[in-house]
């Protein structure tokens, strides 16, 4: 950790306003777009956000300077979001006779496409695949920890991930149809 930071979080837990924006102004980007993958639309996130930053500031005594201050500030916005979204959303189990879809994507598919259209396409998902999606492929979870985090089954996550596969796969080769028209 810089001094720099350590000298912000020292302000922050001091109580002043302006360690609280420079803390706040230093990672408010890179969070953003970690809510923004949790969260349904842009306003959600912002609020989020908000959410999230108030808990840093609450909860930045609970920092002990062991691994990533990003890390860190990144678990609270993610507990964040799913706090949210638990109360936002009942997560239904998939039903397991759901018929299992299994598509061939062409590596070349992947010169065209941009981070941005990928992004949106994890977007679209239903809440309940875009939590386990983002959960298990972009933040590491294992199917255990998120079946705790987001009070479902382990069963129910794994078919949650297996639904997301397919439904991106199917995005992708729609995308790929589109992109070799135009």
């Amino acid at each position: 950790m810089t001094k720099a930071l350590s000298d912000i979080i020292k302000g922050c837990l001091e109580g002043y306003s302006k360690a609280q924006e420079l803390l706040y102004e230093q990672f408010a980007g890179k969070m953003f777009a970690v809510c923004l993958r949790y969260c349904g639309d842009y306003e959600e996130a912002k609020d989020v956000l908000q959410d999230g930053f108030i808990r840093v500031y609450s909860n930045l005594q609970q920092f002990h300077k062991k691994g990533s201050f990003e890390g860190w500030i990144r678990r609270i916005m993610i507990n964040t979001a799913l706090e949210k979204y638990r109360d936002k959303y009942y997560l239904n189990r998939v039903d397991n006779q759901e018929e299992r879809i299994e598509i061939k994507v062409e590596d070349d598919v992947f010169e065209d496409l941009s981070a941005q259209d990928l992004m949106r396409m994890i977007q679209e998902l239903s809440p309940k695949y875009r939590m386990v999606f983002n959960l298990y492929a972009i933040e590491g979870y294992s199917h255990k920890e998120i079946s705790a985090l987001l009070k479902i089954s382990v069963g129910t996550s794994k078919s949650n991930l297996s639904r997301a596969r397919a439904i991106l796969q199917e995005k992708l080769k729609n995308y790929y149809k589109i992109t070799k028209v135009i």
